[in-house]
């Protein structure tokens, strides 16, 4: 198996700003205090089995794709995350208080051995 890109987020930005959606597989990695992606628009962005650590708080992520992810320590508070989808993500340390979650999916989504089933959003 291939080892994975590791970008930062400010390159992912970049490229998102670029036209490009498809994150699947990536690493980032970051200087300590960098949070590009806090007020970021990543709307459909796809970050499918990707290891994130960022901070997206305030950010839109509207049907972005975090499904079978390690997204362990990111920070979602108030993002926007209409139709986003984190089934089967590793939540760990995350936190989601005062994300709008309308129509968000995190079935089987792993939180400190919890697995949330349909209908579950974190709240924490």
């Amino acid at each position: 198996m291939p080892d994975s890109e590791v970008v930062t987020s400010e390159e992912i930005l970049r490229r998102y700003l670029s036209g490009e959606r498809d994150f699947s597989g990536l690493e980032t990695e970051d200087p300590p205090g960098v949070t590009p992606f806090r007020g970021a628009v990543l709307d459909g962005a796809d970050f499918r089995g990707a290891f994130v650590v960022a901070d997206f708080r305030g950010a839109s992520l509207r049907g972005a794709l975090f499904r079978e992810a390690n997204v362990k320590t990111c920070s979602y508070g108030d993002a926007d995350l209409t139709g986003a989808d984190f089934t089967g993500a590793a939540l760990c340390s995350s936190t989601f208080r005062g994300a709008r979650m309308d129509d968000a999916r995190f079935e089987r989504a792993y939180f400190h051995s919890y697995e949330l089933r349909a209908g579950d959003k974190p709240d924490w």
